[in-house]
């Protein structure tokens, strides 16, 4: 949400059970984005930037005066101190953090909120700040402040993603699908292709993910999201039952990369993942290796992977981390009870 929030969440659905997942793939950390801290929409590992669009009609602008005057534009009568409508059920505001600023959202956004009156830009644009602050240890809570974004400004593209990505990491699958379909139609942008289609495969519609990604306009993404695209069509092989057409789906010059990015980590360790599923645990130790080798940002699990593959517990002592054997850890981990007893002393005999 902010230029200052971006990191990975584990799981989409809050659990790890559900493999080939954008958001929440296998052993896959808290996601990033270059503008809301939610999925990797924008920026950070490569995604282009959107392309100028003209301003739509009605993006919730009003009626200004012949001649506009800061000093005489009305506010809401009901504004709280903390710059929210104050409302009860529905319509009440999630409360703000006091770090909450509008200047700390990302620029580009901040330009899309100027069709707002300034009072309504000021109040959105801080629960987007809120919602990328609180994703790390409170999904649900952030999901809550892109909910309310999206009720005063459901016609921004940005409020629409923001709103789209917090749905979906918070598992809201039906949800999350209407708002990203509303984002990439008012933005024209297909960046929300990978998890529209992972969406689907959270519906149970697995083939309709598959025809999302076959239709996508392969051409005109990135590296990052044709990666992506190749993540989720495989999950969606392995809900059908499929995991040789998992393994082929993922099987791209990529798998020779050897740069340090979050995509290139979750390439490698979704291959792995279905390698070892396949049963192929040496060739699956290679790409865990080469997954944890590239992934900087701690974006995957695959250190507990590898290790769990060569037997061993990863151990935290202190500021360190120690691979240790898991047999011999799980042994000093309950010591026996020691039973000293005194020596009998000779001159007593």
């Amino acid at each position: 949400m902010t230029d200052d929030s971006r990191s990975e969440r584990r799981d989409g659905s809050g659990t790890r059970n559900r493999k080939g997942f954008r958001s929440g793939r296998h052993g896959q950390r808290r996601r990033e984005s270059s503008r809301f801290g939610y999925g990797r929409v924008r920026g950070k590992s490569g995604q282009g930037r959107r392309s100028p669009r003209k301003k739509e009609a009605g993006y919730g602008d009003r009626p200004e005066p012949t001649t506009p005057s800061p000093s005489r534009e009305k506010q809401p009568e009901n504004l709280t101190s903390g710059g929210e409508t104050a409302g009860t059920g529905k319509d009440a505001a999630p409360q703000l953090p006091k770090n909450a600023h509008p200047h700390r959202l990302d620029l580009e956004i901040r330009k899309e909120l100027r069709t707002l009156p300034k009072f309504l830009a000021e109040l959105v644009a801080r629960h987007l700040v809120a919602a990328g602050d609180f994703l790390n240890e409170d999904p649900e809570r952030a999901y809550q402040h892109a909910l309310y974004a999206r009720r005063k400004a459901s016609r921004v593209g940005a409020v629409r993603e923001a709103a789209g990505i917090a749905a979906y990491l918070t598992g809201r699958w039906q949800e999350a699908l209407s708002d990203l379909r509303a984002a990439r139609r008012i933005t024209g942008q297909d960046i929300y292709l990978p998890m529209i289609a992972d969406c689907e495969r959270g519906l149970g519609r697995p083939e309709r993910a598959l025809e999302i990604i076959r239709e996508a306009p392969i051409d005109e993404l990135d590296v990052a999201h044709q990666v992506e695209l190749r993540i989720v069509a495989s999950g969606a092989r392995r809900d059908m039952g499929d995991l040789q057409g998992a393994l082929v789906e993922l099987q791209c010059p990529q798998l020779k990369e050897r740069r340090a990015r979050p995509w290139v980590a979750r390439l490698f360790y979704a291959y792995a993942d279905v390698l070892e599923e396949l049963g192929r645990k040496a060739e699956a130790r290679e790409y865990f290796s080469r997954a944890s080798a590239v992934d900087r940002e701690g974006v995957t699990d695959a250190d507990e992977r590898l290790a769990a593959l060569e037997g061993l517990e990863i151990v935290d002592v202190g500021d360190d981390v120690v691979w240790s054997d898991a047999e011999d850890f799980a042994l000093s981990a309950v010591e026996p009870e020691e039973s000293k007893a005194p020596a009998a002393d000779s001159s007593d005999q």
